[in-house]
Formats: structure tokens, sequence, C-alpha cells
């Protein structure tokens, strides 16, 4: 069975790294580490999400079709703000890789609802989309349901 970050905490005395006691945490709580790997991971997938539309958006709309397939590859690959984005984006997973194979995917998972949060703001502040208000009761729903989760 794989040892998650909850398990150890629930079941494991203070352990000794370093000659340094560490305290065992309260049940349902993270270790700083953790948390730190979650916002690192979430601030690299908005940084790179925001790099991807950048890049897509400097292109215009594409006509996807079997002819236009190659030429379209062709100006995603040669994309500078498209390839940054990605890479970006890549490192933002692996260090929500290694967050996952600390903590449940249930506990984790919420998480993720910060990049809405933040892609949402950035997109009407940065990229000057339109933002009605049946959008931004959507978010406030997911944020609600966050919090709801991240309590259980």
């Amino acid at each position: 069975m794989q040892q998650t970050e909850e398990n150890v905490i629930r079941h494991s005395p203070p352990t000794v790294t370093a000659g340094i006691e560490q305290p065992t945490r309260r049940k349902g709580t993270l270790a700083m580490s953790t948390i730190m790997l979650i916002l690192i991971a979430t601030a690299l997938g908005v940084i790179g999400q925001m790099m991807l539309k950048q890049g897509m958006g400097a292109m215009g709309p594409l006509a996807l079709s079997l002819e236009t397939t190659p030429g379209i590859i062709w100006r995603i690959v040669t994309s500078p703000m498209v390839i940054g984005g990605l890479l970006v984006y890549g490192i933002g997973t692996f260090f929500w890789l290694i967050t996952l194979s600390r903590i449940d995917l249930s506990v984790a998972y919420p998480f993720v609802s910060l990049n809405h949060i933040i892609i949402f703001l950035l997109a009407w502040l940065v990229l000057h989309e339109q933002v009605n208000p049946l959008r931004a009761a959507g978010v406030i729903v997911i944020c609600a349901g966050m919090l709801m989760v991240a309590r259980s």
C-alpha cells in the first residue's frame, strides 16, 4: 500500500531528520512543503496557460481541416510563446506529480480550482476578456466547492 502524507500523519510517530525531530501534524493538515508544491504547480500552470493563450491568440482563429493541419502544426511548433508555455506548464506538471506522490488525489485535486480562479482574474485583468455575471458566479461556485471539500 502506498503511503500518503495523510497515512504517515495518522500512523507515524515523530521522525528524526538530520538530528532534528519533526513534529507529528494534526490529522487533516498538510506539510508546508506539500502546500508549497501545490502553489508552485498552480503558479506554473497559470503562467503556462497565459503563455499558451498569448501565443495562440497571436495566430488568430485557426480553421482545422486535413489541408490546414500541417501548417497549423508548423505555426505551433515554431511559436516561442507556445513552446515556452508548454515548457512552463510541463514543469508545473512535474511539481503536481510530486504532490500526488505525497497526498491523496481527493485531497490534492480541489486545489486545481485555484487555477480556475487565478486564470479567470488574469484573463479579465491582463487579456481584457469580457466577464459577465454568470461567469463570475461560476467561479464563486467553484470556490465554494473547493472550500467544502477542503474542510471535509
